[in-house]
């Protein structure tokens, strides 16, 4: 098997880093088209530990063949993609600015001509099959790369989901590792059987490997997305959606928000005084 000659580009702190995803996220929610909020706020600190050290990628080289792979299946919330990979330096931070604005490269949903962007999604559903994809390929090609997976735990909801997990879970697909941001809210409220433990076990009846974690805790999401490749692996990863805003937290209105001058300033004194 070959390996990668790339190294996970670290980062001394990643709580420093899911703060500055989270406070990109809400300067971005600020714009005429709004923001796709509470998840992207959830996921933050998981974002934070695949590019703070996880994932074998270089800013400098986005489309590096031997790289390692990111679907966000949860494309909606772009947002905290586009927060993590500008302050990893795969664009300008500036470029945040103009987030939904005519001419911008920076859509409500993930284009595959963003650097850093491995597939364009937004319908839900779809990115578990694309990952699969991606990790039979490298398996085919003798390589060591890993492919990452990141679903929402309504977006679960999709049969293509489990279509995808099934077909994974039969062909023992090593070096994919799916991640569901488990906040259990989506647009409409609660996400029907969103529990962690119901996720778990429907993920480990396909035949993955898989674990809960505190999806908040920096050192307990690093030892799981380290994990060994053996086989495709499932971390459901207990948020909080809206995650750091008091005023957004555990509620499924902050789905998606358009943010006042003055919810701005509100919104960035929670996210500071909860550091």
């Amino acid at each position: 098997m070959s390996r990668s000659h790339l190294a996970p580009p670290t980062c001394p702190d990643t709580v420093a880093l899911a703060a500055a995803v989270r406070e990109q996220v809400l300067q971005m929610a600020c714009g005429p088209e709004g923001a796709h909020v509470g998840g992207a706020l959830s996921s933050a600190d998981i974002l934070a530990c695949l590019y703070g050290g996880i994932l074998r990628v270089d800013p400098r080289a986005p489309a590096a063949p031997d790289r390692d792979r990111f679907v966000l299946s949860k494309g909606h919330a772009a947002v905290g993609l586009y927060a993590v990979l500008a302050l990893r330096g795969f664009f300008p931070v500036a470029e945040l600015a103009g987030f939904g604005r005519d001419g911008s490269r920076l859509t409500g949903h993930p284009p595959w001509e963003l650097p850093g962007v491995d597939f364009a999604t937004g319908s839900l559903g779809h990115g578990l099959a694309v990952g699969l994809g991606f990790a039979l390929a490298a398996q085919r090609a003798g390589t060591d790369q890993r492919t990452v997976v990141l679903l929402g735990d309504g977006e679960q909801q999709e049969g293509s989901v489990w279509e995808a997990a099934a077909a994974a879970g039969r062909m023992a697909s090593p070096g994919l590792l799916a991640i569901t941001d488990c906040n259990g809210l989506q647009i409409n409220g609660t996400v029907p059987d969103g529990d962690a433990d119901r996720i778990a076990a429907r993920w480990a009846a396909c035949g993955w490997r898989t674990e809960i974690v505190d999806g908040h805790d920096h050192a307990a999401l690093r030892e799981a997305l380290r994990g060994p490749d053996a086989g495709p692996r499932a971390v459901v990863a207990r948020t909080v959606k809206g995650k750091g805003v008091r005023f957004m937290q555990g509620q499924a209105r902050s789905h998606h928000v358009r943010l006042t001058e003055a919810l701005h300033s509100r919104a960035l004194r929670q996210l500071t005084a909860g550091r």
